[in-house]
């Protein structure tokens, strides 16, 4: 068998799964020539800027494996048509969305961009090029991708040679905050194609630092699925443990006790049983959304329903943790001012997309709240664009309208509050002085830790009112 030679590849899309995958590539191939490109100029300008700390993308690690690769044989550009003609692999890596009107809308994925990138490659790629679906897809994408790949291309009358494909799937498994981690010592690689020459040319690239035996290879629409349910999985452990934690709130027992006695059983295991906020980021609802309209479609209604009911128990979870913060300052929050510590739908990332915090905070501003919101790497302008509201300060006070600003540090997020909201899991959160801040904040004051970070301890002797999830009062 005669395995392609790869010397060059082309990512499009410089993303979140995009720009850390090729960097970490790079890094490890260094005999490969690895060009990320981006029809956005500002994000390619940021993938470029010499200061590594403006890097469009956190990830802890990130920034040193760019200082390895970049200009070395990893580059960031918007030639994309050049890009692709000079390469010998094409990793198709941009945003997948839900859709948001037509047949599917509210959760099919909206194929858009797939679709132009596929065209793109078929016009401009030179001799037999491997196409890889990097995005998240729905099952059979690749069919349609194949079938664009196929059809014969207008090209210009100098190049009328007619360039070969074979597809691929290769789903990411990345965890935002950990994804370096994640691509350097993966828990497997998995490559979907019929292809076997294709298969082993990108299992080839993964061996320069991956066992061969986490390199799983399998038909393209395994492949496609398996990105799908896997992360159904976990967010489904996510809201079967967030739903404990209200049970557990209403007969006095405690979520961290109950996660740890079902988590120390082999056949469960302890992943994703922290109960908190409930679940964010750009793939869990999308796909379960994505997974649940797939089921519509190939007749199976009551499977679409059971993976729906994740979807809508997580934002229960949010709505919920509202309602209790207005419940416990007096049934209402019209006027006070609350610090919102963490915006992230996670810690160690800047992403925000689909963050509890959005959400929690955008009820609370329903009910007048003024909010003071803090996070050590997501900005005020990225707050505005979520929360669709343009900062306000000095907070208005009492005039029934909710209101934010963005504070430069804890002790302004707490000056003047009536509570505090831990809704991110920052490291920073889990050393704070909570004898000096109880002193900046209005009595009663209360603390809602959605994220068990605060040891209840450290609270007890400051006059704060300390409410964490899950834990009921007996």
């Amino acid at each position: 068998m005669t395995i392609h030679s790869i010397k060059a590849i082309c990512c499009i899309g410089a993303g979140y799964v995009g720009g850390p995958t090729m960097a970490v590539i790079a890094d490890r191939c260094p005999d490969i020539v690895v060009t990320v490109v981006d029809l956005n100029e500002a994000r390619i300008a940021a993938w470029n800027d010499p200061d590594l700390n403006q890097l469009p993308v956190y990830e802890p690690g990130l920034d040193v494996v760019i200082a390895r690769a970049r200009g070395r044989n990893l580059y960031f550009s918007t030639a994309v048509n050049e890009a692709i003609a000079a390469a010998d692999m094409v990793f198709i890596s941009v945003n997948t969305p839900t859709k948001t009107k037509g047949i599917g809308a509210g959760q099919a994925s909206d194929l858009r961009w797939v679709e132009a990138c596929a065209r793109q490659v078929a016009q401009y790629a030179k001799d037999h090029t491997i196409v890889i679906e990097k995005s998240t897809l729905p099952v059979r994408t690749a069919v349609a991708i194949k079938s664009i790949l196929d059809t014969p291309q207008q090209r210009s009358e100098v190049d009328q040679d007619v360039p070969t494909f074979s597809v691929l799937s290769n789903p990411e498994f990345l965890a935002e905050g950990t994804a370096i981690r994640d691509l350097e010592q993966p828990d497997r690689v998995l490559i979907g194609g019929e292809d076997s020459n294709a298969v082993e040319a990108l299992a080839t690239i993964y061996r320069h630092w991956v066992p061969n035996e986490k390199i799983l290879r399998t038909k393209l629409w395994s492949s496609e699925l398996s990105k799908l349910t896997a992360n159904a999985f976990l967010a489904q452990r996510i809201s079967s443990i967030n739903s404990v934690s209200a049970l557990c709130e209403a007969t006095g027992a405690d979520v961290r006790e109950v996660a740890l006695a079902i988590g120390t059983d082999s056949r469960i295991g302890s992943g994703f049983l922290s109960s908190g906020p409930g679940f964010g980021g750009s793939c869990f609802k999308k796909d379960i959304l994505n997974l649940v309209y797939l089921c519509h479609h190939f007749g199976l209604p009551e499977v679409a329903s059971y993976w729906e009911q994740v979807v809508t128990l997580n934002k229960w979870q949010q709505n919920r943790i509202a309602r209790l913060v207005v419940q416990r300052l007096f049934g209402t929050v019209t006027g006070k001012r609350l610090a919102i510590l963490g915006f992230a739908f996670k810690a160690d990332t800047n992403d925000t997309r689909d963050s509890p915090a959005i959400h929690i905070s955008m009820d609370l501003l329903e009910e007048g709240a003024q909010l003071a919101i803090h996070d050590p790497k997501v900005d005020s302008r990225q707050i505005a664009l979520d929360l669709k509201q343009s900062p306000s300060n000095p907070l208005s006070d009492l005039k029934g309208e909710g209101t934010w600003h963005f504070a430069i540090d804890v002790a302004e997020a707490v000056q003047g509050a009536d509570a505090v909201l831990i809704l991110t899991e920052w490291e920073q959160y889990q050393n704070l002085d909570w004898s000096n801040l109880a002193g900046l904040m209005r009595a009663p004051a209360w603390v809602f830790d959605t994220r068990s970070v605060i040891d209840p301890a450290q609270i007890a002797e400051t006059g704060l009112i300390l409410w964490r999830l899950g834990e009921g009062s007996g």
